[in-house]
Order: C-alpha cells, then sequence, then structure tokens
C-alpha cells in the first residue's frame, strides 16, 4: 500500500459513519437499572478540556430541562426520548478546582474537585497498562507523586457484542497513596508534560493486555479494510445467535459450541472414565489416533492425598465471580492478559484470592488448557509460552483418593504438552507428585474436516470491535487533547498489515471523537528478545516499519521511537520513563506547539547510491549524528541478490555511509531491522532513530493473513 492510500484509509473512516447503535444491549452486559443520570465520566476529581466546548451528558426522564454551571459558566439540554441528554458548556480558564452542577427536575448533581486542562486518552495492551508500582523506579516515584494538578480514570476492561452506555471506573488524584496504580508511561509522560506547561493533566486510560488493534476499532472501520472479512463474518454470526456469555473471543464460543466433553462434565470427580483409553503424558494424542490434527481431549487422572498433608479448613474457597458469568480467572470471562488464569497473570504465580500454597505445574502447552481439581476449575490459558502453575484454593482438596482433568486444545502437529515429564506435577504442602505417566484420556473434539475450528484460539479479548463497543465508544464525544497507543505486541505476526490497521484506527478515533486533526501519538515497540549476530528479518521489526510508515503519512500523528529501551527476556520492561518522555516530547512539539523541544531522533531523509557504497541523508539531526557505543553498527547492506551483510557505517555531518567488501555493487540499506538491535545511531538530543529500510522487497509478514 502506498503512502498516499495510507492517508486516505485514515481520511476515509472521518467520513465513516460510527458502528451500529439501534441493537438492544444484551444480558451481561449492560448495568441493571437505566444509566445514570450524569455519565460516569463526570465526577469529582475529573478534568475538563480546556479552550473547547465540552460535552456533558447523561440520562433523565423524556423532556426534562436539564442545565450545566460550572464557574459562572451555564448550558442546558433537553433529555430526548431515548432518555439521553447532552450539553456543551464553555470550560472556564484552565486551572482550578472547581465545582460543577447538573440539575433536572427531580436531582442534581454535584461534582467538585474538578480542574480544567488537558484530557488524554492513553490506550493499547499490557505495556499501557503497565502500573507505575512495577516500573523500575516506580516505588520511588510514587512516594514522591503529590501531583494535584494530574488525575487518572482507567476504564474497567468489558468486551460487549452490542452499544453500551458506559464506562466503569473513578477519577483520581495522583497522591503517594495513589500513584502506584497509574499506567507507568502515562504517569510520566503527563508529569513531564505538566512540568513544562503547567496545565492540569487529565488521563483516560483505556488498555487492555494481549490484545490486538482491531479489537479497538469499530466493525465498520475494520470491515473497510477487508482484510478482516471472516473474521466479521463470524463475529456477526455469533452476535446473532448467542443467548450467553459475551466472551469477546473466538474461543469460548467454540467451546459452547463443540466440547462434549464440557456438555457431558467429564471433569466431574464422580464421571465414570473406566472406558477411557489409556495414555502417557506428556504425549497422549498419538495414542489416541490424533497425533497431526488439531483436536481437544480431556485428560483425567486419580491421585492420593492424605489428610496429615492437608491444612485445616472448613469448605473450598469460591474463586470470585468473573465478568463473563464465571468464576475469575475462567474460561468464562476475559480475565488478565495474555489469558492465563489463576496464575496471576503473565510472569508468575499467583492465582485466585486465599490460593495457599498447593499448586499443579505442566510446563508449556500448546495450545490451550483447562485444569480442574475435583471438578472445580483452577486455571487454564492459551498463552503458549508460559509455563502453567495453578494455585489449588483451600478445600478443594480432601483426604483420600481425588480427580484432576485437564482439558487441551492443541493446533498443530507437535502441540500439547511440551515440556519435560519432570516439569508436570503437583505440590502439596511439602509434598511433590508427579504427573508425567499414565492417564485416562478421550477425545472430545476431533479437529479434522469437516469439523470447524476456532478462527483465533485466544481466550481474551480477539473479536474485532468489542473493546471499541465497550472501552472506547462510551467514553465519546469526552473533549481529548490527544491519544498514546502502545501496543502491537500480539499484532506483530502480521507486523506488515498494521500500517493499514493503525492508519484506519487512527481515522476511526479522530471519527468517534469528531475531531478530524486529534493528535495522536504511537508508541513504537521497543527491543525484545535475544540479539541475532546476523542480519535477519523478524516479525517485530515488520511491524516497527509499519508504525512508521503510519506516523510519516497519517496527518498530525507522533512517533515516540523507543528502539533504544526493552529487555530481551521479557516483554514487559520496567523501564518506563524513557518512554513517557519521548510520548511528552511529541506532546509538547506537535500539540502544545513547542517546537523548541526535539521530538524526533535522526529521520532518513535521502539515499544516494554510489560505486561500492550508500550514502543515506537525515533530517532531524539536532545536534549533530552521534554514535552510541564503541562503533557505528546495525547497518546492513544487500545487492540485487538481497543477501544482506553487515557494513562498516561512519557519520560525515548529517549523513552515514555503508559499504561492505562483501556486496561491491550495494543497492539497498537496512538499519536495526531485527526484535532485538542494537541502537547505535542518535543525535545531539539523545534521540535514537527509527529501524528502517530503503528496499522494498518483500518481508517476513507480507503475506501472513489476520485468520
Amino acid at each position: 500500500m502506498t503512502q498516499r492510500s495510507l492517508a486516505l484509509v485514515a481520511a476515509t473512516f472521518l467520513l465513516a459513519p460510527l458502528a451500529g447503535s439501534a441493537q438492544p444491549p444484551r444480558r451481561g452486559q449492560q448495568p441493571v437499572g437505566p444509566p445514570p443520570f450524569v455519565s460516569t465520566l463526570f465526577a469529582d476529581n475529573m478534568v475538563l478540556e480546556r479552550n473547547t466546548p465540552d460535552a456533558i451528558w447523561g440520562w433523565s426522564d423524556p423532556g426534562d430541562q436539564i442545565k450545566v454551571e460550572i464557574a459562572g459558566k451555564t448550558a442546558t439540554a433537553v433529555a430526548g426520548a431515548d432518555r439521553r441528554w447532552q450539553a456543551k458548556i464553555d470550560p472556564p480558564a484552565a486551572g482550578g478546582p472547581y465545582t460543577m452542577t447538573v440539575t433536572g427536575q427531580h436531582q442534581t448533581a454535584t461534582i467538585k474537585n474538578v480542574l480544567v486542562g488537558d484530557v488524554w486518552l492513553c490506550s493499547g495492551q499490557s505495556n499501557m497498562q503497565f502500573g507505575l508500582r512495577q516500573a523500575k523506579t516506580g516505588t520511588e516515584d510514587a512516594a514522591k507523586a503529590d501531583l494535584p494538578n494530574i488525575r487518572f480514570f482507567t476504564v474497567a476492561q468489558r468486551s460487549p457484542y452490542h452499544p453500551v452506555e458506559t464506562v466503569s471506573g473513578s477519577w483520581n488524584v495522583v497522591t503517594p497513596e495513589t500513584a502506584g496504580r497509574v499506567a507507568a508511561v502515562a504517569f510520566y509522560f503527563a508529569r513531564k508534560v505538566e512540568q513544562e506547561t503547567h496545565i492540569p493533566i487529565g488521563l483516560i486510560i483505556s488498555a487492555v493486555g494481549g490484545v490486538p488493534a482491531e479489537a479497538f476499532m469499530s466493525i465498520n472501520a475494520v470491515q473497510q479494510i477487508h482484510d478482516f472479512d471472516p473474521l466479521v463474518t463470524e463475529y456477526n454470526r455469533i452476535v446473532a445467535e448467542n443467548k450467553g456469555p459475551e466472551y469477546g473471543n473466538f474461543v469460548q464460543h467454540w467451546y459452547d459450541n463443540y466440547d462434549i466433553g464440557m456438555k457431558e462434565h467429564w471433569a466431574a470427580p464422580d464421571y465414570d472414565d473406566s472406558s477411557w483409553k489409556t495414555v502417557t503424558i506428556p504425549g497422549g494424542f498419538a495414542e489416541l489416533g490424533v497425533p497431526d490434527t488439531p483436536t481437544l481431549v480431556y485428560f483425567r487422572k486419580t491421585f492420593d492425598v492424605a489428610a496429615a498433608d492437608l491444612p485445616a479448613t472448613p469448605a473450598p474457597t469460591a474463586a470470585p465471580a468473573g465478568p463473563g458469568g464465571g468464576p475469575a480467572g475462567s474460561l468464562a470471562g476475559p480475565g488478565n492478559a495474555r489469558g492465563q488464569r489463576g496464575a496471576g497473570g503473565p510472569g508468575g504465580p499467583g492465582g485466585f484470592p486465599g490460593m495457599g500454597r498447593d499448586s499443579v505445574q505442566l510446563g508449556i502447552i500448546e495450545k490451550m488448557d483447562t485444569v480442574y481439581i475435583n471438578g472445580q476449575e483452577i486455571g487454564g490459558s492459551a498463552w503458549v509460552e508460559n509455563p502453567r502453575r495453578y494455585g489449588i484454593r483451600p478445600g478443594m482438596l480432601h483426604p483420600g483418593k481425588n480427580e484432576i482433568t485437564i482439558r487441551v486444545l492443541k493446533s498443530i502437529p507437535k502441540g500439547g504438552f511440551e515440556s519435560k515429564p519432570e516439569d508436570l506435577k503437583m505440590t502439596i504442602g511439602d509434598k511433590t507428585i508427579p504427573l508425567a505417566g499414565e492417564w485416562k484420556a478421550k477425545i472430545a473434539v476431533d479437529g479434522r474436516p469437516p469439523q470447524p475450528m476456532p478462527l483465533r484460539y485466544q481466550n481474551w479479548p480477539q473479536m474485532p470491535g468489542v473493546l471499541y463497543t465497550g472501552m472506547i465508544q462510551p467514553i465519546a464525544p469526552y473533549s481529548l487533547a490527544g491519544a498514546i497507543w502502545y501496543q502491537g505486541e500480539e499484532n506483530s505476526p502480521r507486523g506488515y498489515q498494521y500500517r493499514k490497521v493503525l492508519a484506519g484506527m487512527i481515522g476511526d478515533w479522530r471519527n468517534t471523537f469528531h475531531e478530524p486533526n486529534m493528535p495522536f501519538i504511537v508508541v513504537q515497540l521497543p527491543a525484545y528478545l535475544p540479539h541475532v549476530d546476523t542480519p535477519t528479518d523478524d516479525d517485530w521489526s515488520n511491524l516497527r516499519e509499519s508504525q512508521l510508515v503510519a506516523a510519516e503519512t497519517v496527518p498530525n500523528t507522533c512517533l515516540a521511537v523507543t528502539i533504544d529501551t526493552g529487555d530481551p527476556n521479557t516483554i514487559h520492561p520496567t523501564d518506563k520513563e524513557p518512554v513517557g518522555d519521548r510520548i511528552a516530547r511529541c506532546a509538547l512539539n506537535m500539540a502544545y506547539g513547542d517546537k523548541k523541544v526535539v521530538d524526533q531522533g535522526p529521520t532518513l531523509e535521502k539515499v544516494e547510491r554510489r560505486k561500492g557504497e550508500v550514502r543515506l541523508k537525515f533530517s532531524h539531526a539536532d545536534g549533530g549524528l552521534v554514535t552510541k557505543g564503541d562503533k557505528l553498527g546495525e547497518f546492513s547492506i544487500a545487492g540485487d541478490d538481497q543477501q544482506f551483510h553487515w557494513t562498516n557505517a561512519r557519520i560525515e555531518g548529517d549523513t552515514v555511509i555503508v559499504s561492505s567488501p562483501d556486496v561491491p555493487n550495494p543497492k539497498e540499506v537496512r538499519y536495526a531491522w531485527q526484535s532485538n538491535p542494537v541502537a547505535t545511531l542518535f543525535n545531539g538530543a539523545g534521540l535514537p532513530a527509527s529501524p528502517f529500510r530503503t528496499d522494498k522487497w518483500k518481508v517476513e509478514t507480507e503475506s501472513v493473513r489476520p485468520y
């Protein structure tokens, strides 16, 4: 797709109507009772956008006359037949605190400690969710965070299939007591901008871990890209037929439709499995005759527990209710980032509250598992790379014989249990019970054609549009200063396509908030995974390029380059302050008009191919091009054979000259083109160059489809 085409993609969504709003809400998604007199976004400690008429809205009896007042400013509205009213009020001067009152015929709402300043919508996946308390210097920074001019509202996760009126959350002043709950990159961004401008800052944080960008787009916008047509068709079918929980993903509806084990209660402790086949795990699928095909299998095993090994407890500790109607952490609700349930989220143990000392450990499983003890679910995950560890809640075990059931959905020939036998075990008190060996097993779903299989296997929000419907659209038309987007990890397997998705989403949001030029800041993905010592191509490089292309082609968009940050060992790097600083630089330059603030590192402007070398001219060389480290590295060069070799690189003024004795007739150059490059090219302001390439050759993810 050309740069002009990307600009048109974004512009198209500005003209597109909003996704349908005539359909009634479904069970389990809309709060009980009528929507509130004043939207949940308008509450004590809030921030109103300055220098623009602010929409204030809520619901009342049809025909009710509503009056909004703040600091001598007034606005009126009349509730319509649908009970919704909306007023637009000119805000007072930036600052505060102010008190806003909303008065109807029978009720009045008083909203206290209101500031007027700039409100930024902060969205994305888990690195936007990442709390300050988890950050590298977060504990120290939170302890000093007496920042009354910074407020935050964290939107609760919701993935409904039909429009909803409100979001759940509350406004909080940033104090040492509350700061640890703020998204870290949003905190560092707001702190810097408020220090530079002395304007109050409001943060609306609407992020969900492990989700694709298209979940945050309206269905109408997703449809215009066309790459997602099969997903949209299946989504529409599910929405039309669904009478149960609104999971926000495809795989859980697939279970509801096809899993006979769930329908016949194969995990029940008294279920008769005497006719089941005996198999050995790790393994088991080949013995059932399905070594190479997608298959859903139940595995059952009986184990003994001595009374002396059990803690004294009167009864099982019930899991808290989850948003999908089942227990929190069950597959009946969205759960946490990356779908690890009962395991405390990515990276470590945790589990349900009151989990206690006992656990089941199963190593790595492809693709998805659910574990039951005596018929009660203790956890499940679709995050393949994360070793399973699920807590056994007190009271679930009893003296004598107990049953463990593992439901495994494998999607590839070598799927299923992928770890060593010694990694499969159960810990009860001080004793360890090996779980490798003989199990009873039975196929619940044989995935060979014509059996339909889920379009996506993740058990967290994956459907296009669902997070837009639940967590973006209900925020509109709140007046905003701009939006910050930190996402891409989940879209990286189709990184090349992301340029269309990102451009479309920017246009979609600008349409939703009726702000065709709303500033939009994109955080480019940082370094991740082990460094590769030879020139390569991978999905994260492709996705970073898509972020760069979208930022260069969609007007009023800024790219916060973070390639010099990150951690090879975790997708959640803890050093968030540099990221917040880069975002703030973008905002200060683009949204606040302070052109003295350098917001970009060296940016490729011109390529000159000469005999034996390629000359790369850069703009944004503020203070001159600078090498970070011992040498100017991570440049690779190729001739017509498209085989890349590391280069000798040197700086001359605002130009980098690259050559290699292995490539006598060089044609194309790539810089920092891998998941975890060593960033070496900076400008005098200390900002890194974005990874780039000069070629238009086909890259790894260019043909990858989104389903």
